[in-house]
């Protein structure tokens, strides 16, 4: 088994929606309807085919009326703080998919904590070719500070080109992407608020 599939089934973000789905006693299509995304798409995601990039995780989140804390943490865990230690974070690969071909790593850096305001992810980006189909938005705001690379920041009508040390925070409403720019991955904290 790949180290990606293995990633895939220890988030168990599939299966989490599943359940949660299910208890909501909504069809594939109900969700779909809610979310906003394909059908295939979730039925990929359930099944533990595709990790979905946050904007996604976002609209499923939104769909079943759910924070995106939901999807990285244990039901048996109710720790009010999260001490993480140097690589023991799970990652989780987005892959090219039906909705967007942004392939990145991302791992939450807060795994396990409930009813938070912000999600923090540690996010690795592949060096790609921009194309516009990258572009998305969800509700909320964001923040990035690049640790390593070159990331070329694509928001409403403007690019930009973050180096180490630079940071944005915006309003996530507003169509936006990300790929590295340089020959080398790209590597960032970023951090989700969600209303």
């Amino acid at each position: 088994m790949s180290n990606e599939k293995s990633d895939v089934i220890e988030l168990n973000i599939g299966e989490k929606i599943r359940k949660l789905r299910k208890e909501e006693r909504l069809t594939l299509q109900d969700l779909s309807d809610l979310s906003g995304l394909s059908k295939p798409l979730l039925s990929q995601i359930e099944n533990s085919q595709v990790i979905p990039p946050i904007a996604t995780l976002l609209k499923i989140a939104k769909g079943l009326k759910v924070g995106i804390h939901y999807f990285f943490e244990e039901e048996e865990d109710r720790r009010k703080f999260v001490l993480l230690r140097n690589n023991t974070a799970k990652a989780s690969r987005r892959r090219s998919g039906n909705d967007a071909p942004q392939a990145y790593l991302y791992n939450s850096l807060a795994p396990g904590l409930r009813k938070k305001s912000m999600e923090p992810f540690l996010v690795e980006f592949a060096p790609e070719t921009w194309d516009d189909s990258r572009l998305y938005s969800h509700e909320g705001e964001e923040f990035i500070y690049l640790l390593e690379g070159e990331l070329e920041f694509h928001y409403s009508a403007e690019i930009m080109t973050l180096h180490p040390g630079d940071s944005i925070y915006y309003d996530s409403s507003e169509v936006h992407g990300y790929v590295a720019s340089g020959k080398e991955k790209a590597k960032a904290v970023a951090v989700l608020y969600t209303r």
